[in-house]
């Protein structure tokens, strides 16, 4: 495996002393409530007093602006000196905001990621090992009965679906403005397969972006209706079309399309499933490729990352594949996906890297095309 220079060093040798590593062990030991408290301490405005307050807050004042007790207060703040988020001054006995609680406070991705995990994912969590053993999302028995996150997206609580939606959306989003001039400015796109298109987001900004295109979002049932209660109305949405499948049956077959299809999208979608199922999708996806089409895969590669704690991130996210989405997928790195690439007869034909949040875009060509495009799009 080949790491970016950012990871290398951090995670091939030992940079911590002894203490560090040992305080680093309680850390993770006590992590659930490391978690919680440092949520509470935003969900209570603690931490925005703290921000606010140039010269600091006493106990006694925090007690009397965020409505709570003493007890609840002095239990929050004592925490939160371990956790390191906030810092006394002992001759004033003054509480302000360290530089961590800044970034908990401020950074929209950590933000994003608290939500995420407490939603979506904390009561999971405690179904992890059965998960890992049985290769089944065992957490999401929480939700419902489906035997994946997807299948039962529409049917979860609002705010459950608001954090899950404001997750996959926040990384993606920040990426798309690249992603357009990569697919509309560097290649002739004309009709597109938006595949896993989800709500729609993303086909959209296309046929805002280019007048022309064609877009088929690619999706289960219940996600083609979502898809087509959220464009309803909006510039463009005529040129969108939904196309109901369920790739996880290999009888499948993606639609023809008249004159070959242009380009294939499939954004934060491959990480949805195992290596095989990534080879049965990408072995469908090539039956419809030609010499010109071009399949664009935006995945956020973990060992891409310029900046570690986006790796840490995304190898923590492949744990939410495991106990809650589907039991047996992940964050992948370069060399899984292309490994699955090549087993599907497909080609690596460029990658992109650094887009939006630490996004790649990796190019895909069909070397040797078996069939010419034919018949109708269905």
């Amino acid at each position: 495996m080949k790491l970016h220079p950012s990871l290398e060093k951090k995670y091939t040798c030992e940079s911590l002393s002894a203490p560090e590593a040992q305080r680093l062990a309680e850390f993770i030991a006590w992590g659930p409530v490391v978690f919680q408290v440092s949520r509470l301490m935003m969900k209570f405005g603690i931490l925005d007093m703290l921000r606010d307050a140039e010269e600091g807050l006493t106990r006694e004042e925090i007690t009397k602006k965020s409505l709570l007790s003493d007890y609840a207060v002095k239990c929050l703040l004592e925490a939160s000196l371990s956790i390191g988020t906030v810092l006394i001054d002992p001759e004033t006995e003054k509480y302000t905001i360290s530089k961590t609680g800044w970034f908990l406070l401020t950074d929209p991705a950590t933000q994003v990621n608290i939500a995420f995990n407490h939603d979506v994912n904390y009561q999971g969590w405690f179904h992890l090992e059965d998960s890992l053993r049985n290769g089944k999302p065992e957490g999401l028995k929480h939700f419902g009965p489906w035997s994946t996150i997807y299948e039962g997206l529409c049917s979860l609580p609002e705010h459950v679906q608001h954090s899950w939606f404001a997750f996959d959306h926040f990384y993606s989003d920040s990426a798309f403005p690249q992603a357009l001039e990569i697919i509309f400015k560097e290649q002739h796109t004309r009709t597109l397969y938006d595949v896993g298109g989800n709500t729609g987001k993303w086909a959209l900004q296309c046929v805002s972006f280019d007048n022309n295109v064609e877009v088929t979002i690619m999706d289960l049932p219940q996600q083609i209706r979502m898809m087509q209660k959220n464009i309803t109305g909006k510039p463009g949405a005529e040129r969108i079309k939904g196309y109901c499948i369920n790739l996880l049956d290999e009888t499948m077959s993606f639609p023809p399309c008249k004159g070959g299809i242009d380009a294939i999208w499939m954004s934060q979608f491959l990480d949805c499933f195992s290596m095989p199922q990534i080879v049965s999708i990408l072995r469908r996806t090539k039956a419809i490729m030609t010499t010109n089409t071009r399949l664009y895969i935006m995945e956020t590669l973990w060992d891409r990352q310029r900046y570690e704690p986006a790796a840490f991130c995304l190898n923590m996210t492949s744990l939410y594949f495991a106990a809650l989405a589907n039991g047996n997928s992940k964050m992948y790195n370069t060399t899984d996906l292309e490994q699955c690439i090549n087993e599907a007869g497909l080609e690596i034909e460029k990658i992109y890297d650094g887009l939006g949040q630490g996004h790649c875009i990796v190019v895909v060509k069909n070397p040797h095309p078996s069939n010419s495009p034919k018949g109708e799009e269905s």
